[in-house]
């Protein structure tokens, strides 16, 4: 399937990486993943629901000799579709632990190794790069860190509330310190998770602990603009919740973070958020710089997250695009979310290229002089 002419027009290919794609796998061709034994138990359905939603988006089916690789072979199938030049960063998943640092698999919805992830994306390195992830907790975190740099990672991910990650806390200093000498950007969840629960403390996808890192001279990605569900203002003497995405706005409004706070827009434009979000984020042009485009792959595969028929009621969509995106979207989930974002218009004003051009946000390293730790 050759990629419609018009949807790349006025982009740079050689900047467009897909900046939120996962990697999943059950271990199966010695990848080294795993997904949780609740997860094939009929006796746990919601879980099992959740892996047959997931791989069915994948286009994994359920007699395939090797997930690992079905998995893999599916997505470099869908970027094959793409021009020259666009690129897709691979997210490794470490295991959630508890506060004294121990392995708890039974809040790890699945585990992707970092060294499955650079392993993968080395395979074609002109099309995928890797993102590491390091729980802080682990004793060795440093040099866990330190090693994913030499070996080539672009960024570290963290699910807070999935992984037991407090951002606020000082104890992650010297990690932070870590990070800012490297000049890694940090993409983080904020927000409510609804696909990987893992530790169930949404309290820890609170936008406002992101001033932490940012305090430490880190480069924050938000995931997703942080636009579903809500979290307790923590700047007022009496906390109430608001939503999570007004907080993550407020943020992106104080000058102290603006070279260094960013938002990914993956599953933005999914039917569980807000008509008011979606308009923001087109009508914020000055934003638009500090937002990158990312698919969180293999989600665009999900039938019920994407109604493009939503986005018409809305005002944010032609009705004519619905027939011809639901076609793509039936052949290439990938190519399908970049229409999409590319066809949103909110009063005359869409996504500027600057929010595909997400290269340079991963090109650039600056770094800052080691801190003792």
């Amino acid at each position: 399937m050759a990629t419609p002419f018009f949807i790349c027009l006025g982009l740079d290919l050689p900047a467009l990486w897909d900046c939120h794609a996962h990697l999943l796998g059950t271990g199966d061709a010695g990848s080294g993943c795993w997904v949780d034994a609740r997860m094939s138990q009929w006796w746990h359905p919601v879980a099992v629901a959740r892996r047959q939603v997931i791989l069915n988006a994948a286009c994994v089916p359920p007699e395939v000799a090797s997930v690992d690789r079905a998995y893999v072979q599916r997505l470099q199938h869908l970027m094959a579709d793409f021009p020259p030049g666009a690129r897709w960063l691979l997210y490794a998943f470490d295991e959630a632990l508890d506060d004294f640092g121990r392995p708890r698999p039974d809040w790890t919805t699945f585990h992707v190794p970092n060294a499955y992830a650079a392993e993968v994306a080395n395979t074609q390195p002109q099309r995928m790069a890797w993102v590491a992830s390091i729980h802080p907790h682990r004793p060795d975190a440093l040099t866990r860190l330190d090693d994913a740099v030499a070996q080539g990672a672009v960024a570290l991910k963290w699910l807070p509330s999935a992984m037991n990650i407090d951002l606020a806390s000082p104890r992650l200093n010297p990690f932070y310190a870590r990070l800012a000498h490297h000049g890694l950007p940090l993409i983080v969840h904020c927000g409510e998770e609804k696909a990987v629960p893992g530790a169930d403390r949404d309290a820890l996808g609170n936008p406002l602990k992101v001033r932490a890192p940012l305090q430490a001279g880190v480069r924050v990605i938000v995931a997703h603009c942080a636009s579903l569900g809500e979290a307790l203002d923590l700047d007022q003497r009496r906390p109430q919740a608001r939503s999570a995405f007004d907080l993550f706005a407020r943020l992106m409004d104080e000058s102290d973070w603006r070279d260094l706070l960013l938002g990914d827009i993956s599953a933005l434009f999914q039917a569980n958020r807000s008509a008011e979000v979606w308009r923001t984020v087109l009508a914020r042009q000055d934003w638009h710089p500090r937002l990158l485009h990312g698919s969180d792959y293999p989600l665009p595969g999900v039938g019920p997250l994407y109604r493009p028929a939503g986005l018409v009621r809305a005002g944010l969509l032609a009705a004519e695009h619905v027939e011809v995106l639901d076609a793509v979207r039936a052949h290439n989930p990938l190519l399908f979310d970049l229409m999409l974002k590319r066809a949103l218009r909110w009063q005359g004003q869409g996504l500027s290229a600057a929010a595909f051009a997400t290269r340079r946000h991963f090109d650039k390293r600056p770094k800052v002089p080691p801190q003792d730790t």
